[in-house]
This record gives C-alpha cells, structure tokens and sequence, in this order.
C-alpha cells in the first residue's frame, strides 16, 4: 500500500511561509517510526531531527536502575530533537516511537543552518520549544501530586489530540513505564475508566468512548498543556495564512 504523507501534514512546516518551505523541503525525507523503536538514546549525538505527521514520540528519562519516565509527548504539532537548535548535540531524554506512524526526518545540520539562516523558523521553532517546556514543567507537577488514575486521563487525552481518531495502541506495561508507576497501578486505574463507560481496553487496544467524560476526570494539568498546546497552532495558522496571503 503506497502511504502518502506531505510535510504540511506537519503543524510546524505547514506554517512556514512558501519560501521557507522552498529551502527546508527538499531536505526532508520520509520515514516509518513502527510502535517502541527508540529514535534516539540519553546523550546521544544527534544526527537527525524528525517532524512526526501521524505517529507520537515520547520522552522519557531513564534512571540508572532502569526505571523511566515520561516527560512530555511529540505528535504531529512538534519536532523531535530541539536540542540540535538551543546550543547542544545531545539530550539527557531517550525519544521512543509511542503510538507508529511517519514522520520526516531531516538532517541536524541542515536544520541548524536553517534555524540560524531564517528567521520565521527560528522564531517558530522557540515558541514550539516554549510549548514543549511547559508540557514537561506540568508533567513534573502531575507526577507528584495527582493519581494514577489523574494521570491516565491527562496521558490518554495527550495522545489522542496528536491522532486523528479516538483509538490508541497500547500495552498497559508500555503506559506504567511512561508514567513512572507500576503496572497493577495502571491496570486498576484503566479497569475503573472501562467500568465507567470512557474508554473500551483490549489486548492493547485502547478506545476512548466518552471524551467529555475523561477530560472531567483528568486534573488541571492537561487544559494547561492543552492552552500552550492551541497557543502555538494559532500562531502557526496565522503564520500560515499571512505567508500565503502575501503570495
């Protein structure tokens, strides 16, 4: 089957202006991210960013016993790599490919050329990076002082705003490592979701039923994200439609 994806599929290179985009698309490449393929390691070079545009990538910092968690979640809003354009080669976070897809990749160096050639990109890239920072400061918060099942909802409804429908692939073990908890915790947490009629779970198959519901049980901390989140696609939009306006 012959998958076709155009880089406007991404929110980041859709809203740069024609010109931009006559530099930056040629260097693009697409690519398969299947489902726990790690794009990249903890302090890693590196070689290559992506712009997903149907696939999520998590963040997560892995501790020396092994045990990890989720930091922030790159959908198709997103790049993944900020570290190549805010001073450094290298991250202290592991990237792993959360929910399959494509994405285009693209090399760092040319990004960084770009990112310090043309001003419109790297205005966009900092105030995606802006939107990034603050999904990894409330995460932080919602780790510490919210539920299992808080935090489920917040996660869930992340992930399902950077897809196109309400479905999610997904093992329970694959969620407790991303939210830092034990599996049973999880388990409990999605058990109580399914008796309530908002989400249907199945041999990895997540499926949201009730979305009104679940953003009524989620804290605070996914409307935070979410605001940031709409904040930066408005920009984008407007960029977008002003760029095109002026062709």
């Amino acid at each position: 089957m012959q998958v076709t994806h155009h880089p406007k599929d991404n929110l980041l290179l859709a809203a740069l202006s024609e010109d931009a985009q006559q530099v930056l698309f040629p260097g693009l490449k697409l690519v398969e991210l299947p489902l726990g393929k790690v794009v990249y390691e903890s302090g890693q070079q590196l070689k290559q960013v992506y712009f997903p545009v149907d696939c999520i990538v998590s963040l997560l910092y892995v501790m020396e016993n092994g045990a990890s968690a989720e930091i922030s979640v790159v959908g198709r809003e997103g790049i993944v790599g900020v570290a190549v354009f805010m001073g450094g080669d290298s991250t202290p976070s592991q990237a792993i490919v959360q929910s399959g897809g494509w994405a285009f990749q693209m090399s760092a160096a040319e990004l960084r050329r770009d990112f310090n050639a043309i001003p419109e990109l790297r205005m966009l890239m900092l105030r995606y990076t802006q939107s990034l920072i603050t999904q990894m400061a409330q995460t932080a918060v919602c780790n510490r002082h919210h539920s299992i099942d808080q935090q489920l909802c917040r996660w869930l409804l992340l992930s399902l705003d950077r897809l196109p429908g309400n479905k999610l692939e997904m093992t329970q073990e694959l969620i407790a490592n991303m939210l830092g908890v034990r599996r049973e915790g999880v388990t409990e947490a999605a058990g109580k979701l399914q008796k309530a009629g908002v989400i249907k779970y199945s041999r990895g198959h997540i499926t949201v039923v009730d979305r009104p519901r679940l953003e009524a049980l989620s804290c605070e901390c996914y409307q935070v994200v979410k605001t940031e989140t709409d904040r930066l696609e408005s920009y984008a939009n407007l960029t977008s439609h002003r760029s095109a306006k002026s062709h």
